[in-house]
């Protein structure tokens, strides 16, 4: 089993700082991004909306989730050492499992792959906030 990502918040108060805390870096991210479309003032205006801002922060929080990836046997060998409820995406037959686990929650959300690791990741992140985060960060 292998972990990656950033972090984990230990709390729902750590997650909603976290969360708070890349404000200033989707704004940038949006705004340049936005620059370098060429937008004029009265597009940027127009399109460059306080949910666009929103939409980048919680892009950026996702993707940064720390998740375990591992065997279908490992990730097994965990869920029956937790009580958490588990969501899990994918087909049960594949070989490789990828997770994430809130402390702060009784509940843990996975997806499954076989060859293509880095989009499980990217899809299990996105299903953490959905799921999990953005309920706990209202």
């Amino acid at each position: 089993m292998e972990t990656e990502g950033l972090f984990a918040p230990e709390t729902r108060e750590g997650a909603r700082e976290r969360f708070a805390s890349l404000t200033p870096a989707a704004e940038t991210v949006v705004k340049e991004s936005a620059r370098q479309m060429g937008f004029d003032s009265a597009e940027f205006d127009e399109r460059i909306t306080d949910d666009v801002i929103r939409t980048a922060q919680e892009s950026l929080f996702a993707s940064l989730l720390q998740v375990h990836v591992g065997t279908r046997e490992e990730f097994e060998t965990w869920q029956a050492e937790h009580d958490y409820e588990v969501t899990e995406v994918g087909h049960e037959q594949v070989d490789n499992v990828v997770w994430h686990v809130p402390a702060f929650a009784d509940r843990a959300v996975a997806a499954t792959f076989q060859d293509q690791r880095e989009a499980a990741v990217g899809t299990l992140r996105r299903q953490a906030f959905g799921r999990i985060y953005r309920e706990a960060l209202e």
